[in-house]
């Protein structure tokens, strides 16, 4: 079926998909740029890793933020995987805080020039090579240029909890 064609009358509907994907864990991460456009920061669950050769990752953002903007004239975006004890970090770029501004950098410690997140459990920063808009969200792509790792493990999101890891031995 190509991207124009209509849907097949038996496709899911929104809030069946929307249940289905609550069955599914992921991490969690701010996606934080900063640049010409300015400094920004939005909490997604939607992100992957392409290849090792280069290393190149994709995160997902809804295109109506103002951070998919600001990623694309920035050129560039770090993804900041959360440890497990970083639920209110989530919480504020996700603009559902209870004790910060929505998107408030105060919420948090950030380490090089203020894009990667004090003791998250990945940082990846990235250098952006492509933004395609598909239905609501942008998929950003960009080529890791620098890592920070943390012995701590990630922030699980699944049936509309965070959650931890419980059976993976590390």
């Amino acid at each position: 079926m190509g991207a124009t064609d209509a849907a097949p009358d038996n496709a899911a509907t929104r809030q069946e998909f929307l249940r289905a994907m609550a069955q599914v864990a992921t991490s969690v991460a701010v996606v934080t740029t900063d640049g010409p456009a300015g400094r920004f920061g939005v909490t997604v669950s939607a992100f992957a890793s392409v290849s090792a050769d280069p290393p190149t990752v994709l995160v997902c953002i809804n295109r109506r933020s103002p951070v998919v903007g600001a990623i694309g004239i920035n050129g560039s975006m770090t993804l900041n995987i959360l440890a497990s004890d970083q639920s209110a970090i989530a919480d504020t770029f996700a603009g559902r805080s209870q004790n910060h501004k929505p998107f408030d950098f105060g919420c948090a410690e950030w380490l090089e020039g203020g894009l990667h997140l004090r003791d998250a459990a990945v940082s990846l920063h990235a250098v952006v090579t492509t933004v395609q808009e598909v239905e609501t969200h942008a998929i950003i792509l960009g080529r890791v240029m620098s890592t920070c790792l943390s012995p701590t493990e990630p922030l699980i999101y699944a049936r509309s909890r965070y959650g931890r890891l419980a059976s993976i031995e590390s």
